[in-house]
């Protein structure tokens, strides 16, 4: 096998490793935004996102914390896809 050959193998694992770890990352960051929004208590701070008298600012942090997953879970997706399709295109 050639050069060509190995580089383009070691970049498409490369982006596979990064798919592979943001996805096993994901509970972790799941878990953080859960404990984020809930309520506080002794042993935690927590935002109270389900009480529905806090103010208007407090449920726009509300919303932005809930899409921190989506937003982790996409950009860890968009990442390895780039480096997988800028293998296949510029080899």
């Amino acid at each position: 096998m050639n050069n060509k050959g190995s580089v383009f193998i070691y970049g498409m694992m490369v982006g596979l490793i990064i798919i592979i770890l943001g996805m096993a990352l994901a509970p972790a960051v799941s878990q953080f935004t859960n404990g984020a929004r809930n309520t506080t208590t002794a042993d935690s701070l927590g935002m109270n996102c389900s009480n529905s008298s806090i103010s208007n600012f407090d449920k726009a942090a509300c919303v932005s914390t809930d899409l921190t997953l989506f937003y982790f879970g996409a950009a860890i997706i968009f990442i390895g896809g780039a480096i997988i399709i800028s293998r296949i295109i510029f080899e």
